[in-house]
């Protein structure tokens, strides 16, 4: 859906922009953030209808983010994909289980990432 804000948190520069660009080109409005506390900040300020999430991240994992922000009133209706390279049944598992609302792993396909973006905004 153009014009929905979409927060994208990777501390991986590389990986910030191979994610950025496909949502950008399929008309979102995105935000970035580097690190856990770094999109705590955006979320309240930016407001957005969605959260693109990496795991591995400074400051606090993105488990522990995504628990966060799902235990908040004013945080917990935004829908969080964690996107990451953890990648086993339990990583996937233990991410659901903190209330992520999808769970993708990297390498990812654009149109995948895409399509999963819109079908939660």
């Amino acid at each position: 859906m153009p014009g929905q804000k979409i927060l994208v948190v990777d501390d991986s520069w590389t990986e910030l922009t191979m994610i950025v660009a496909p949502l950008r080109n399929s008309g979102f409005d995105v935000v970035t953030a580097v690190d856990g506390d770094e999109a705590i900040e955006k979320v309240f300020r930016e407001h957005p209808q969605c959260i693109v999430l990496d795991v591995v991240l400074p400051k606090q994992n993105g488990f522990q983010l995504c628990r966060k922000l799902k235990s908040l009133e004013a945080s917990r209706h935004i829908p969080i994909i964690l996107l990451t390279s953890k990648n086993t049944p339990l990583d996937r598992s233990w991410g659901l289980r903190q209330g992520a609302d999808l769970y993708i792993t990297k390498p990812f396909n654009s149109d995948e990432l895409v399509a999963s973006v819109r079908s939660l905004v």
